[in-house]
This record gives structure tokens, sequence and C-alpha cells, in this order.
């Protein structure tokens, strides 16, 4: 009587474990607020560190939109701004100064190396969350974690 009990009343907690666990895109948007960061990635072949920019673009919204903060060892002033969907860098955040630069639309581009160091305005406060109609919403300031040389390569060991 047990065995044919048992196993249904586990099935029985594991739908309901299930049911409690599932998060609707308005729940995930309340316990993670309007904005948030994801952490760090490495990409051991181009050398540099990202992360994700998760936003949501009007306040009833209820799926996260993003963008990439790119951060390289060998700039460690600055977190790039990074729009996958232009494929475009489109400011920075400068470390010591704690302020942000967005750059005019004709000076953002797909690669950093062709975007010359004079399209960088003064740094300033954050803008707006980005695609947003809610012009008073800023871009929360990113977490200032990104490690201070590159991750050593685990296969060199």
């Amino acid at each position: 009587m047990f065995r044919t009990i048992r196993p249904v009343c586990v099935a029985g907690l594991l739908a309901v474990a299930a049911l409690t666990a599932i998060d609707t895109p308005q729940a995930e948007a309340a316990n993670r607020g309007r904005q948030y960061y994801g952490g760090w990635t490495y990409n051991p072949i181009q050398r540099y560190l990202h992360r994700t920019y998760y936003y949501l673009p009007a306040a009833t919204a209820t799926t996260y939109s993003y963008h990439y903060v790119v951060y390289y060892p060998t700039r460690p002033r600055y977190y790039y701004y990074y729009n996958p969907v232009s494929r475009q860098y489109w400011g920075r955040f400068d470390l010591e100064e704690k302020g942000y630069s967005m750059f005019a639309e004709k000076d953002r581009k797909e690669k950093l190396d062709d975007i010359p160091e004079k399209a960088f305005p003064k740094a300033g406060k954050m803008p707006a969350i980005p695609d947003t109609t809610d012009e008073d919403v800023a871009i929360e300031a990113p977490p200032l974690d990104a490690p201070k040389e590159e991750p050593k390569d685990e296969k060199k060991k």
C-alpha cells in the first residue's frame, strides 16, 4: 500500500513546488526591479570581460531588454556600453570620475578602436534608460567590481 501512495505523494509535492517556482514576467520584474546588471563573463580569445545590463524600457513593461557593459583590462579606467542590436558602442563609464560619457550618433561604432578619444565628451551623470519614455529615470551606475587584471588561463597551469 505504501509503495503506491508514496510515488503519488512525491509527484504531488513536486507539482506544487514546480507551480510555485514559476515566475511570470511581472513577478520577475518585481523581484529584480526596473534595471540590473548580471555578472562578469571573460572572453579569453578577445581578452575582455562583459556583463549584461538588463532594463525595462517602460515602467509597465514585462520583458527586459539588454545591452552589454564591456571591460578591457588594457583600458582599466572605463566600462564601455554596447548595444547588441545596433552593434555599436554608445558610451562609457569612467571608473575614476564615476561619470558617464555618451557620444553622438555619428561617433557610435562597432569597433571601439574606430572611435577617436575626442568623440567622448566629459564624464557626467548617467543617461536615461535606453529606449525609455520615462526620461527622468537614469541608468543605475554599474557595480565597480571588474577584475584589475585578466583572469588567468586555467589551461596554462
